[in-house]
């Protein structure tokens, strides 16, 4: 399905981004992983994807970071001479009520959910053009659709990767290139752990069909988007919510 393509995700060494990564492996993709640095953890990963798929590279790359993306962009060039598929899922959250919010924590979330998709899309998409193919897959999320309590930064970097998806697929639909997002809802990541029983009960309530999603329901929608199954879409939002947003 994705035999030869080569993926590079960010983000891409724990939660949804390394369902992703396993997913693409399984059906023959040949990886590039992003992760902020190469800790314990994203190496550990790393050797579990090799044992697994065999090609698979990762780097190290700050994503708020303009000029660590274009170079990090030229180093996956020249090891794999080609990118078919860029995911883009790395984000992070700073909640707070508005009034309480820090400068830091609006920025930390806008420059690496928003600008870091930004900036990678950039770096990729010449190579893209000169191969008059090319297929982008953004991770936004339903608060940027229906706006969340505590959430102002990260809902509006969401619903900026929504019009960025959008406008994507308008410039370079011509050249052959796609552009959708998947939108999640509560998926059980290290980021929800944190919450406390009483608010995932709350969230349950909201949710159509009573539970938490799982990272191999993104991915699973993700290897859809990436590969000539979908072929005829693009500029599209993919909600994998069980339900919550309707």
């Amino acid at each position: 399905m994705l035999k030869d393509q080569v993926a590079v995700i960010t983000g891409g060494t724990r939660g949804i981004g390394k369902a992703i990564a396993t997913e693409f492996g399984e059906k023959g993709a040949k990886l590039a992983l992003i992760a902020t640095k190469k800790s314990e953890k994203a190496i550990e990963t790393l050797g579990e994807l090799r044992n697994r798929f065999g090609d698979v590279r990762l780097y190290a790359c700050d994503v708020k970071e303009r000029e660590q993306v274009d170079q990090v962009a030229k180093n996956i060039l020249e090891d794999f001479k080609k990118v078919d598929i860029l995911v883009n899922n790395a984000g992070i959250t700073r909640d707070n009520l508005l009034a309480r919010m820090s400068l830091a924590e609006m920025d930390d979330v806008i420059d690496v959910n928003l600008k870091g998709t930004m900036y990678m899309s950039a770096a990729f998409i010449k190579s893209f053009v000169k191969q008059r193919s090319g297929n982008i897959i953004n991770i936004s999320s339903v608060v940027g659709m229906m706006g969340n309590p505590g959430q102002a930064n990260y809902a509006a970097s969401k619903a900026g990767i929504i019009g960025f998806t959008k406008t994507i697929a308008k410039e370079y639909g011509k050249r052959n290139i796609r552009c959708n997002a998947i939108a999640p809802g509560y998926i059980e990541t290290e980021m929800t752990k944190v919450l406390d029983e009483g608010l995932k009960k709350e969230i349950m309530e909201t949710i159509l069909l009573k539970s938490l999603g799982k990272p191999e329901d993104v991915a699973k929608v993700a290897a859809f988007l990436a590969s000539e199954d979908s072929g005829y879409i693009t500029g599209e939002v993919v909600k994998v919510d069980g339900g919550m947003y309707v």
